[in-house]
């Protein structure tokens, strides 16, 4: 995890969207990018971006992805604390079914402020690589600031890792690869397909 702050490349400042960070390689999280943060964005070639909010994304962003090639995964989950509204557990799943998939990497996830859904999100990603909760809340605490809330926290300390696991049953999730450790996604027949030609 790294905040990234404004960079200068050919005298041209790229400034990132509000709260950013890399949260590992291939996935990033911020608050909504406004038009300023464009250039800055395309330095990152996503190939996606996960929407957090209910409201319809905003005009001059889905030109911005169109024009880039960028898809938008939309998980609308409401912000409001008063009265406070519970995170919809299968909305969550499904977001992270979209986020696990590196064939949708380089990724953006965002919401408003970056701060709480966002926070959520990553948080459930973080306990699906097996982080320690001090060190999951932590990271939530880094971005939520003074605003942390603890129903985020409860329901990341709750969330069913082995719930995803079903989810994605089709999905063998596994390391491989030199230093970096990247990921790759191998589905069962694509396993099974190798196997069979393997032992011809």
């Amino acid at each position: 995890m790294g905040v990234i702050v404004e960079e200068q490349v050919d005298d041209q400042v790229l400034v990132p969207p509000s709260n950013f960070s890399m949260v590992e390689d291939g996935i990033f999280r911020s608050g909504c990018p406004q038009p300023a943060n464009f250039p800055f964005l395309q330095t990152l070639n996503l190939k996606s971006i996960i929407y957090l909010c209910p409201e319809p994304y905003p005009e001059e962003n889905l030109k911005f992805l169109e024009s880039n090639n960028i898809r938008l995964f939309q998980f609308g989950i409401e912000g409001k604390t008063e009265p406070p509204v519970a995170i919809p557990r299968n909305t969550i799943m499904e977001a992270l079914r979209v986020l696990i998939d590196v064939r949708n990497h380089p990724i953006l996830i965002h919401c408003k402020r970056g701060k709480h859904r966002t926070g959520c999100l990553v948080g459930c990603l973080r306990k699906v690589q097996n982080w320690c909760l001090p060190s999951v809340f932590g990271e939530y605490q880094v971005f939520a600031g003074a605003k942390s809330r603890a129903t985020d926290m409860r329901f990341i300390e709750t969330f069913e890792v082995l719930s995803l696991r079903q989810c994605l049953y089709s999905i063998i999730y596994q390391y491989h690869g030199y230093g970096s450790k990247k990921r790759r996604l191998l589905y069962k027949e694509d396993n099974l397909q190798k196997t069979q030609i393997t032992s011809v």
